[in-house]
């Protein structure tokens, strides 16, 4: 069976690739235009991260009224960081509100992209057979959605019960159970926060401790979400703040000022919490960072060290020799013996839209393009990969702030290169190679300098060992997403 038609005549037909976050910006912003499109999404329901991830705990790191479309602000978060059920229920809301559900098949995981240089046209195929010839692709498949498995012997040989946390199982056996926790990345520290009181032991496995920010919790009364309900600027007042936005314009201002006041500060509030949070002074070096604060990504937590202190957690920071079937064998011969093995030891950030095969101009591939490293022209666009934008893609801005607003900063620059083929001065689009290769030049330098290149291992970092993020401040990305510099762009006539 196959669908494939040609984009319709006087408009542009656009391919959608994932159901999450970004893709829905995408799909209200094409439909408010009244353009042809459709959203791939390879599962049964929409929400892309929120969707995937259900562990206990799941909690975002950014204040809930600034994790929301700045045109759907939402009255009616119950306390100042949302949990993932909460936020999914929110996208399905938005979802509904903006009628982009028709819009969506579901079950259609994309497995190639061609683009037919002659037609400029892509041609996307699904798992199954079909096919959608369009004039566009917006790759929304996100950064964090293929889980990575340690690699530790044995694995496969434990007999108790298996998951990692993005695989969460409702059955998961937790209570009055021995478990092992394996990672302490924000997954591992929320898990921790909220089985730590309903096992009778918890091992937390760490390979490096982390840095851990000090951040305010409340929950919001009626009386509250009433006003933010008659009064939305009151939720602006919330979001655009110095207390939230203020400190991610600080922060970013410090990356590249290692040993300027930002960072100090930033290591200073994050000193003095282990100092003043952990009683015990052989946990609390246990729990001491042998790196800078924020080399890797900050820990958010209001909890954390209260939680860890609970006397049914141990924190194991030894090297795990090998998995067998009861348990975990360290290398000083230490057993830990478990029921349940839980693996919060994060996901493969090098995918994006792949494993799907992507092939530009000249038969090359994305694969290819990216032998090295990840990479995208200011993370939206790709030399040789015409008409294909990315949200959220290789090189952009990471850290504890709303990927929503750099999604919709970056839809507002894309928007003005589809202004290109839609007002027919061009019929397709692609950055030069050259203008991707001085961007990317500056910016591996740059990257080099900040704090996340100080001296550290974590998923912000490529295979090469280099930054793979934005290493610019945020107002320098709010800049460089106002127009895009056509002369860095080839267009096709």
């Amino acid at each position: 069976m196959s669908d494939k038609t040609s984009a319709p005549a006087g408009g542009l037909k656009t391919v959608i690739v994932g159901a999450g976050m970004a893709g829905i910006l995408a799909a209200i912003k094409l439909k408010q235009r009244g353009e042809d499109f459709v959203v791939l999404e390879k599962a049964a329901r929409i929400g892309g991260t929120w969707r995937e991830n259900r562990y206990p705990g799941l909690t975002c790191d950014v204040p809930a009224h600034a994790y929301t479309y700045s045109f759907e602000p939402y009255a009616e978060w119950p306390a100042y960081y949302a949990k993932g059920p909460e936020i999914q229920a929110y996208f399905e809301m938005v979802t509904d509100k903006y009628g982009i559900r028709p819009h969506i098949r579901f079950n259609a995981e994309v497995t190639a992209l061609d683009w037919d240089e002659a037609a400029s046209q892509w041609t996307v195929r699904v798992a199954g057979g079909d096919a959608i010839v369009a004039d566009v692709v917006v790759a929304a498949s996100g950064v964090l959605h293929h889980p990575k498995l340690p690699d530790i012997a044995g694995l496969d040989s434990f007999a108790g019960t298996k998951v990692h946390s993005a695989q969460w199982r409702e059955d998961t056996p937790i209570d009055g159970k021995r478990v092992g926790l394996i990672g302490n990345g924000s997954t591992g520290v929320q898990i921790l926060t909220a089985i730590n009181k309903r096992v009778d032991k918890l091992v937390h496995f760490q390979r490096s401790p982390q840095w851990i920010m000090p951040v305010p919790y409340f929950t919001y009364s009626d009386e509250e979400r009433a006003a933010f309900r008659a009064d939305p600027s009151l939720i602006d007042a919330i979001r655009y703040n110095d207390e939230y936005l203020g400190a991610i314009k600080r922060f970013t201002d410090g990356i590249t000022d290692i040993d300027g006041p930002q960072m100090a500060e930033i290591e200073e509030y994050c000193r003095l919490n282990l100092e003043n949070s952990v009683r015990d002074p052989a946990l609390r070096e246990k729990l001491r960072p042998n790196y800078r604060a924020a080399c890797k990504r900050l820990i958010y937590s209001w909890c954390y060290y209260e939680e860890v202190q609970h006397p049914a957690v141990f924190v194991e920071t030894g090297r795990i020799e090998r998995i067998e079937p009861a348990g975990v064998r360290m290398v000083d011969g230490t057993f830990h013996e478990l029921d349940t093995l839980i693996l919060a030891t994060g996901f493969h950030a090098d995918r994006f839209i792949r494993p799907a095969g992507v092939t530009g101009t000249g038969g090359q591939t994305l694969d290819a393009a990216w032998a090295v490293r990840p990479t995208a022209y200011y993370a939206v666009t790709v030399p040789g990969f015409p008409n294909f934008i990315m949200l959220n893609g290789p090189t952009g801005p990471v850290g504890n702030f709303s990927l929503i607003d750099i999604a919709e900063m970056q839809w507002a620059y894309a928007e003005q290169l589809l202004d290109l083929l839609r007002q027919r001065k061009a019929r397709a689009f692609a950055p030069t190679a050259e203008a991707h290769a001085h961007y990317e030049e500056r910016r591996i330098a740059a990257a080099k300098k900040t704090i996340f290149g100080s001296g550290c291992t974590s998923w912000y970092l490529d295979a090469t060992g280099v930054p793979a993020s934005w290493p610019w401040s945020y107002d320098a990305f709010v800049d460089a997403m106002k127009a895009p510099v056509l002369e860095d762009y080839a267009l096709s006539a």
